[in-house]
């Protein structure tokens, strides 16, 4: 069966073609309308949305949360923040292959040292860049924070922000970036200006913008790390789906790390989606779209990833994968409530997340794993909240597709399958690089 992200591919082109040909009298194709309706949504978190008439409304917030601002909006707004708030500054990280000046962007109550006992909180949106929720609820957040009285949120944490990772991907923006996507109306790219993949660089670090984005961890040593996404593929009822090594206590090179994310954090982050009406999930990478009997799979990442590079590096680290379904305005609340979820729970249980860090830290593993394999039994098995959905002929691609109702559907149990080493290599005492590789010397600095 041809999936659904297949189908929304097709879409692209066809999408993509439609605007090569397009002229001033052919109006211009709704990307929506190559999409199922989404299912009717209200939440509490809509009153965190501002008036028409708060003079720190977000660029995206005047759209209604239909838009997202260009890179230079972006930095311009913050730069406002910067001008008018002492809680916040910015810093150049970076430089991109096309010259823009990549930011990071400090929100905290000390001054120029950090205060060793709290936490810090590395938040990086638009890694893919199409897939922008994460910095304009983080905006929405600077704004509460700084003029609004939500202060107390950093009273015990400290918070670097890169807005847009991927700035050079973002600003290749059109309506069609993403046809699988319901907003904003405008997305960038997926890819950098060097067509490089950045949530496939972590290891061999050969862009520009991953060089420095470690740096800037070298820098700031934070305690927990969030990389938000959104996601490709099939229709359910989750918003906001996240996941990390540890889930379940499943493939966790860091063991007291993933257990404080699986039996701390993870508990009080869903509870406040859930609390302001959103429907949190597990990552979801289903075998088959038209036959849930068959289940999930959640393997276990390689480090090129995110959330597995950090729990190899012993940072906390959550990737988190909002519906891309689900409209633009219900994600980036469900996203702004995780952020702030997450920051709660830094401030109360920071230190035993330090401890945590500290512990995984002291150990020195004699072998890694190598050679994943499936494993044939479940690992586990997960009550998983549906939307109606058919199998339909699809001819554009030579064969079936699902088409999806946007009406809930039963919550059925599906299997989680999983996968195990087949191999464990010994460590090795040390690495030699010669003087030959400078590259890889100067990387692994």
């Amino acid at each position: 069966m041809i999936t659904y992200r297949q189908i929304a591919a097709a879409a692209g082109l066809i999408l993509f073609g439609a605007t090569l040909m397009a002229n001033a009298q052919t109006p211009k194709l709704d990307p929506d309308s190559f999409l199922p309706p989404p299912p009717a949504w209200r939440g509490a978190s809509e009153k965190l949305i501002a008036a028409a008439t708060d003079p720190w409304i977000t660029p995206s917030e005047q759209t209604g949360l239909t838009a997202t601002p260009t890179f230079d909006e972006t930095i311009a707004w913050l730069k406002k923040v910067d001008d008018k708030s002492p809680l916040v500054r910015m810093e150049k990280m970076g430089v991109t292959p096309q010259g823009r000046e990549l930011k990071a962007v400090i929100i905290s109550k000390d001054n120029d040292a950090f205060q060793a006992s709290k936490p810090v909180f590395l938040i990086q949106a638009g890694i893919h860049s199409g897939e922008i929720d994460g910095k304009d609820a983080m905006l929405m957040l600077i704004r509460d924070i700084c003029f609004k009285g939500r202060d107390d949120l950093i009273d015990k944490v400290n918070i670097v922000l890169v807005p847009v990772f991927n700035a050079d991907g973002h600003e290749r923006s059109g309506m069609y970036s993403r046809p699988n996507q319901r907003g904003p109306v405008n997305m960038g790219w997926r890819n950098t200006a060097q067509n490089l993949n950045l949530n496939r660089d972590y290891m061999k670090a050969d862009a520009p913008e991953m060089q420095a984005m470690l740096a800037l961890m070298a820098k700031y040593n934070p305690d927990f790390y969030i990389d938000l996404h959104v996601t490709d593929g099939m229709d359910y009822q989750y918003d906001i789906t996240y996941g990390f090594d540890g889930w379940n206590g499943l493939y966790a090179d860091s063991p007291a790390i993933g257990k404080w994310l699986n039996d701390v954090y993870r508990p009080k982050a869903d509870a406040a989606l859930k609390t302001s009406g959103h429907i949190p999930g597990p990552l979801i990478f289903m075998r088959d779209e038209a036959d849930l009997s068959k289940g999930t799979d959640l393997n276990a990442f390689a480090p090129r990833f995110s959330h597995a590079y950090g729990d190899l590096r012993r940072l906390p680290t959550v990737l988190v994968e909002n519906h891309s379904l689900k409209p633009y305005r219900q994600r980036v609340l469900g996203t702004y409530v995780l952020l702030e979820a997450t920051l709660k729970a830094l401030g109360s249980d920071g230190a035993a997340l330090k401890s945590a860090i500290a512990s995984d830290r002291a150990l020195r593993p004699k072998t890694v794993a190598a050679n994943w394999k499936e494993k044939a039994d479940p690992v586990h098995w997960l009550d998983f909240p549906t939307i109606e959905g058919s199998e339909a002929d699809a001819p554009i691609m030579g064969g079936k597709t699902m088409r999806w109702t946007g009406k809930p559907g039963p919550v059925v149990k599906i299997p989680v399958y999983g996968s195990e080493p087949g191999l464990q290599l010994s460590v090795p005492k040390a690495y030699w690089v010669p003087s030959t590789k400078p590259d890889v010397i100067a990387r692994l600095k």
